[in-house]
């Protein structure tokens, strides 16, 4: 932060107040409590907590949502990344092509199963991975390609499936912020070998803690994904391989159908809400709203903008009681953990820049108009 930045934004009047919380669980559960209650009963009654009836049906909801013939529940959405990858039979030093500008997981994933990752910068309007890019990383050790449907929306499929189809290559759809969302027709998590999501409440479907989700067409890696998620058992103490412990809880699944028959109009709350951002920002120049791919549809789980001064007006925003937040600080390859890497500053300017100037703004679909518009109103006040 240079010293005029600060002036200025340390001699702005204090602005307007309102409370516009960046997300509100507590809107979105409250017409859903009774339902919600009911459903806990009946299965605290059966004491049925472990792969109960409701994991299965939760299980044939989610796949026919995502357009898929499968889906697999597990406990998180890292665990449903790293069930993908022993599914996909990739051994220790084989090589994933994925995105530095994404939450950890995705990478974390990656070296948990002993794998290399392998970086390429990403596209500067849509935040996911520069495709153009991917081939002249692939090499004797590339195995699979992790794009990142980042912040709602679709990385480019196509040019991923068909370097995956040259080269011989695995893809599994880091889906964790993209239930719902499509390119050309096709769902998120029903491209690739498989799909993986989150459920961390935070998310358009959120559980009621961590859950999360692998989709796939393909019968043999579903099979695979249930035997691994329970230990690598295919029956009780009979053991054809090491898995773990990434069972999603009965009462999750439950909560989880429950919430999912309103998933489609909670995207749609977005979507307004997004348009209506797009259409009041558009006159602020330091502001770069959203781009949204042609043929995309995005589920906007984040609203994020580019913004100049960034840091200074997500403080300018907190002091008018606006919540916002920044995804991502500081990419992965820059991470210490990642040393090993042998990455430097400047290797991934793109996404080293967006680190540096985005900002999440409040999106969630309960939001109210007046709190819309102050937001907006905020933003402007502070470039004026």
């Amino acid at each position: 932060m240079n010293a005029a930045s600060t002036k200025t934004t340390d001699t702005k009047p204090a602005p307007p107040q309102l409370d516009v919380p960046l997300l509100d669980l507590c809107a979105q559960y409250a017409p859903l409590k009774q339902e919600v209650l009911a459903v806990f009963e009946q299965i605290l009654d059966s004491q049925v907590m472990v792969n109960g009836p409701a994991v299965t049906q939760f299980e044939e909801e989610a796949a026919a949502y995502c357009g898929t013939q499968f889906a697999v529940g597990c406990s998180s959405g890292t665990d449903a990344l790293i069930l993908a990858l022993m599914a996909m039979d990739l051994n220790p030093g084989d090589e994933v092509v994925t995105s530095p500008f994404t939450f950890f997981a995705t990478c974390g994933s990656i070296q948990r199963r002993g794998l290399k990752p392998v970086f390429v910068d990403i596209d500067p309007e849509t935040f996911n991975l520069d495709t153009t890019q991917i081939e002249s990383v692939v090499n004797e050790k590339t195995r699979a390609i992790m794009p990142v449907h980042l912040f709602g929306q679709m990385a480019d499929m196509d040019d991923v499936l068909d370097l995956a189809e040259k080269h011989e290559l695995k893809v599994v759809e880091d889906a964790a912020q993209a239930i719902g969302a499509a390119q050309h027709d096709a769902l998120a998590g029903s491209l690739g070998h498989c799909g993986c999501f989150s459920f961390f409440p935070s998310k358009n479907l959120g559980g009621a803690g961590d859950a999360g989700l692998v989709t796939t067409n393909d019968e043999e890696v579903a099979r695979r994904l249930k035997m691994l998620r329970n230990h690598g058992a295919h029956e009780r103490y009979f053991h054809d391989e090491v898995g773990g412990n990434f069972r999603i809880d009965t009462l999750q699944a439950a909560y989880l159908s429950v919430k999912l028959k309103h998933l489609e109009s909670w995207h749609e709350g977005r979507r307004s809400n997004a348009a209506f951002y797009d259409a009041q920002l558009a006159e602020v120049k330091q502001v770069t709203t959203p781009v949204i791919a042609e043929g995309n549809r995005s589920i906007y789980n984040q609203y994020v903008i580019r913004a100049e001064q960034r840091d200074e007006l997500q403080r300018y925003l907190g002091s008018a009681g606006v919540g916002s937040a920044v995804y991502y600080p500081l990419c992965l390859h820059e991470q210490k953990c990642f040393d090993y890497l042998g990455h430097k500053r400047g290797d991934f300017p793109v996404a080293e820049a967006a680190a540096q100037e985005v900002l999440a703004l409040p999106i969630f679909p309960e939001l109210r108009e007046e709190q819309l518009t102050h937001v907006v109103d905020t933003i402007k006040r502070f470039y004026a």
